[in-house]
């Protein structure tokens, strides 16, 4: 279980696939909407009780440079920013993003290919309805475990956009503590900071790459079950300042 133990709160901010009373929505609102009323689709997942010693990821509307927008903020903590879908089909996500402080002050270097340094200053995470015979046994049982334990319908698949630190952009991996969590850095070491940058993702396309193995063949991506924005430097105990607008399905 100790492999578990990091990504299972990324994790159980996406697994909330039961109706709930955001489930009536079919596509992802807008983060910041018209009239600068906050979403109330969003709504915010840190770790469960069990570790409530670990300070919360701060997420507040405010302005950047005459923007309005969500800023992120991290010191030394974890959080995530959940919009849940009824099995949405996966299409072109967008969104708009800056990096003003990368993941710096920390104790341990900041690097996402270790445990030890598994922080993002920022990143947008799609979880998918994977069917659970698609996965690895090994895996598959892990994840069963995880379920059990955490009471939860974690998901069996999950796509990180990731805003580094440390790393250049175009770096794939799985997270280093369980594959059922696959990411891309789209921005990283060398991007220019406090400078808004556009994103647009096509989502079945990456899940179609990125679990290729775990996709039969002509088989369509899985369905999505929910988009988070988070950020966290619990590992490291760095601090990190970014912002988010924007993230919308392309019409």
């Amino acid at each position: 279980m100790i492999h578990l133990l990091k990504p299972v709160p990324a994790l159980l901010a996406l697994g909330m696939a039961c109706a709930t009373a955001f489930a009536t929505a079919q596509s992802l609102s807008p983060l910041v909407p018209a009239d600068g009323a906050a979403a109330s689709t969003w709504r915010f997942v840190g770790f469960p009780k069990s570790k409530a010693d670990i300070p919360a990821t701060r997420f507040e509307l405010a302005e950047v440079q005459g923007e309005r927008a969500l800023k992120v903020s991290t010191r030394a903590s974890y959080g995530t920013w959940v919009h849940d879908l009824p099995k949405a089909e996966p299409g072109r996500l967008q969104w708009r993003w800056r990096l003003d402080q990368p993941l710096t002050g920390g104790q341990v270097v900041a690097d996402i290919l270790t445990k030890a340094g598994d922080d993002a200053a920022l990143k947008v995470c799609v979880m998918f309805d994977h069917p659970l015979d698609q996965v690895p046994f090994v895996e598959r049982t892990l994840l069963r475990i995880a379920r059990s334990v955490s009471g939860e319908d974690l998901p069996a698949a999950t796509l990180c956009y990731v805003w580094d630190s440390v790393h250049a952009a175009g770096l794939q991996a799985a997270n280093p503590y369980t594959k059922r969590v696959r990411f891309i850095t789209l921005q990283g070491k060398g991007a220019p900071l406090a400078q808004w940058q556009a994103e647009t993702r096509d989502v079945a396309a990456d899940f179609a790459k990125w679990f290729a193995e775990e996709l039969p063949a002509g088989a369509a991506a899985p369905k999505v079950l929910a988009v988070l924005i988070g950020a966290d430097s619990d590992n490291t105990g760095a601090q990190s300042v970014g912002w988010v607008k924007g993230i919308d399905w392309v019409r």
